[in-house]
């Protein structure tokens, strides 16, 4: 028996291409319905509850993965993505497939191929349990742009531009301004690596500076470094081992 198949992209175009591509496969996949954006692809998939879906992935309304998320009934998913080859090994990795845009014929012929490798439960498996791994690997990381903290009965608001480098000492993690000023933090040394954009750095285990505020390194013991900053007290931090890799990237 064929797959019943939805095709969800807002791009007409692009549907139509589907549409004419599998047109080979009449034995493997019998389309069923078709949605512009991720709050018609919801509906439908709710109320035909299809084995398998042809995913765009940046929708209007709902996106893909937001579709995905709110789904009570979970089909075949095979994504047709327009992301760029940096984001290809997470579709590799945790999904029955990917298509890039524009859709090759022989690259179909192989994401059919790969579709029979499986039974219907095999592939369901890898859709449902890969989901939310893949949904955090391709969302936009989101950056903070400045952090507030108190002092006193005051909450200040400081711009990242201002920061010369975060240091965590025993269970709190202090922030150092350009200007020598130190306040407690809200977050952890994690929390910080994670949110904060590309010219911050992670040095050791207990400290991020700002790489825009780098002014040299200096060999120290033991293969570490000192990374002296441009703050008004001209810092030196010592480098942890592990962290010479951030550097060295951020360097390049």
């Amino acid at each position: 028996m064929p797959y019943k198949t939805i095709l969800i992209d807002d791009e007409p175009i692009s549907i139509n291409r589907i549409k004419r591509l599998l047109k080979e496969y009449d034995d493997t996949f019998e389309i069923i319905g078709e949605a512009l954006n991720g709050q018609e692809g919801l509906a439908l998939i709710e109320d035909l509850r299809p084995d398998l879906i042809f995913l765009d992935i940046e929708m209007p309304i709902l996106t893909g993965f937001e579709m995905l998320e709110k789904l009570t009934f979970m089909p075949i998913v095979i994504f047709v993505t327009a992301y760029d080859q940096f984001a290809i090994k997470a579709f590799e990795e945790n999904s029955i497939d990917y298509l890039l845009k524009p859709i090759e014929k022989a690259r179909l012929d192989k994401a059919v191929q790969k579709l029979q490798k499986f039974t219907e439960n095999q592939a369901l498996k890898i859709s449902a349990d890969s989901l939310q791994s893949l949904t955090e690997l391709l969302k936009p990381k989101k950056e903070i742009h400045s952090i507030s903290v108190k002092q006193g009965d005051k909450i200040l608001i400081i711009a990242l531009q201002d920061i010369a480098f975060f240091q965590a000492d025993d269970k709190y993690v202090f922030l150092h301004t350009l200007d020598n000023k130190q306040f407690i933090t809200n977050y952890t040394i994690s929390n910080l690596s994670e949110k904060l954009p590309s010219n911050f750095i992670r040095i050791s285990r207990s400290s991020i500076v700002n790489g825009s505020q780098i002014r040299e390194l200096e060999k120290h013991f033991s293969g570490k470094y000192l990374v002296a900053l441009n703050d008004s007290k001209r810092t030196k931090i010592e480098t942890g081992i592990s962290y010479h890799d951030n550097l060295k990237s951020f360097s390049l």
